[in-house]
């Protein structure tokens, strides 16, 4: 299991687990992610992004549409992405990251603290509101000093052992799942047997 920067062509899976998973899709650009990749079966596992807010009072650093996908929980997949992106701030030249999250418990474990809204940036208060408004009514922000991000021992071993879980399949749809009975219906290329 790695975490690599996203590629162009990942866009469509990338919006397309975003709606799914409900989050904040805002300012979308594919360059922004990153995604956890399976070595052995080059299955997308995770994904998460950092977002630039670039206000005349200096630049701030979000971090946010962070998702795993259903197979792939409880085994360290959102930590090593949440690691990824930590870097990334770094190397970018950031002391603090800032998330607008409405599980701020799970975040705590790596070190990030509650901070009052009206604490925040101006952007990030504006974007607190609007994302309260559309996809997280209990979003709390949060901030993290990324030279104070420490990642537990507990979720690098499980990742390195991550493997997917098998998941309910959704069942075949048929014909009756439409409203169509199928002793009575007639097909555009019926063949009169």
């Amino acid at each position: 299991m790695y975490v690599r920067d996203a590629k162009n062509r990942e866009e469509v899976w990338l919006l397309d687990h975003i709606e799914e998973m409900g989050l904040d899709a805002t300012a979308f650009r594919s360059r922004d992610y990153v995604i956890a990749i399976d070595e052995r079966s080059g299955t997308k596992a995770g994904f998460g992004r950092i977002r630039i807010h670039k206000p005349d009072d200096g630049e701030r650093c979000e971090l946010t549409s962070i998702g795993v996908l259903t197979g792939w929980r409880e085994q360290g997949v959102g930590a090593h992405v949440l690691e990824r992106l930590i870097e990334q701030a770094r190397d970018q030249g950031f002391e603090r990251v800032y998330s607008l999250t409405d599980e701020p418990g799970y975040l705590a474990q790596f070190g990030f603290q509650s901070v009052a809204a009206e604490e925040l940036p101006e952007k990030l208060r504006e974007r607190l509101d609007a994302k309260r408004e559309a996809s997280a009514p209990d979003a709390t922000p949060v901030v993290v000093d990324v030279d104070e991000f420490e990642m537990p021992d507990r979720l690098r071993e499980r990742f390195k052992h991550a493997d997917e879980e098998e998941t309910e399949s959704d069942p075949d749809e048929n014909a009756e799942d439409f409203g169509i009975d199928p002793e009575s219906a007639t097909y555009k290329y019926d063949t009169g047997r």
